[in-house]
């Protein structure tokens, strides 16, 4: 799912690209994408791009008359830029906004249709997709600390609920906590200020760091790559895979379609965190350390 350095990116790319242009038409391909009624969609047509924005996860195109276009590309949903009045591809396509310059195109990959796009007039109506979270790279220590200490969670679903904290997801979660040397599941009320402290700076730093990768790669266009899993990444999506600090195998827990993936020797202490499906299936067997993990590892030549 894009996050924060991917729908900024995004956002500064489409307002290059749209901003002062009225919509000339609005195609929809798929009955899903469309979550709204009133104002109708075909309120939009005519309207001018006046700004864009983006509120936690979600990308706004603002219009004359008070009128915004509220896009949640979710997990596989991508924008691309084609000529005017091009076709909506048939097995991905979602829907199209035509400007005189160009076509936007919403599509999504997969068969799940989760992506979604509301039409809302006025900032209070906008306003309810705010879930309330701080804006992390706009807060400062005190505001993180107030934010990360409001309920006492595990620091990965702290960092990702975002009514504590905005437009972090569990791409981004990871990598944070692997720079912070934190655990994943260590508890938000057990944080000593030095802990709070250097979480806070690892999440300033990885998400300036990717933003600015991600703009390099852009360049002019839209992000052409825009995944979970990237090249460069510290333990995300790296399971098994050598950590970049220590060497030791990424490990990870995984629940529903999410996993979170962390080294052991650089944020756990060595120890090796039970994974659901796995600890249930060897039970006693379950290795607690991270070097019995590698020596029945080597034994099975795994």
């Amino acid at each position: 799912m894009p996050e924060l350095p991917d729908v900024t990116v995004y956002v500064e790319r489409l307002a290059a690209l749209v901003v002062g242009q009225p919509i000339e038409k609005v195609r929809i391909a798929s009955p899903f994408v469309l979550r709204s009624y009133d104002p109708p969609i075909e309120s939009v047509e005519g309207k001018r791009v006046t700004g864009m924005r983006r509120i936690g996860k979600r990308i706004v195109v603002a219009l004359e008359d008070d009128h915004f276009v509220v896009v949640h590309l979710m997990v596989a949903g991508r924008f691309r830029w084609k000529e005017r009045g091009a076709a909506i591809p048939k097995k991905l396509g979602l829907c199209a906004l035509d400007f005189p310059t160009g076509s936007l195109l919403m599509t999504e990959a997969g068969t799940k249709k989760r992506a979604s796009l509301h039409v809302v007039r006025g900032e209070q109506a906008l306003s309810e997709f705010d879930r309330g979270g701080v804006e992390p790279l706009e807060t400062d220590l005190a505001g993180f600390r107030e934010a990360l200490l409001r309920e006492n969670h595990t620091l990965k679903r702290a960092l990702t609920d975002p009514r504590l904290l905005s437009g972090i997801g569990n791409a981004y979660s990871d990598e944070i906590l692997h720079r912070a040397q934190l655990s994943p599941v260590q508890r938000t009320a057990q944080l000593g200020d030095d802990e709070i402290e250097r979480l806070f700076v690892a999440c300033r730093e990885v998400l300036v760091e990717w933003t600015e990768r991600l703009r390099a790669e852009a360049k002019e266009g839209l992000p052409e790559k825009v995944t979970a899993f990237r090249d460069g990444m510290a333990v995300h999506g790296r399971y098994r895979k050598p950590c970049p600090v220590c060497g030791t195998a990424v490990q990870r827990i995984r629940y529903a379609d999410n996993e979170t993936n962390y080294c052991p020797r650089c944020q756990t202490g060595g120890r090796v965190l039970a994974d659901r499906a796995l600890s249930r299936l060897l039970k006693g067997d379950w290795p607690r350390r991270i070097e019995e993990l590698e020596e029945r590892l080597g034994k099975s030549g795994g």
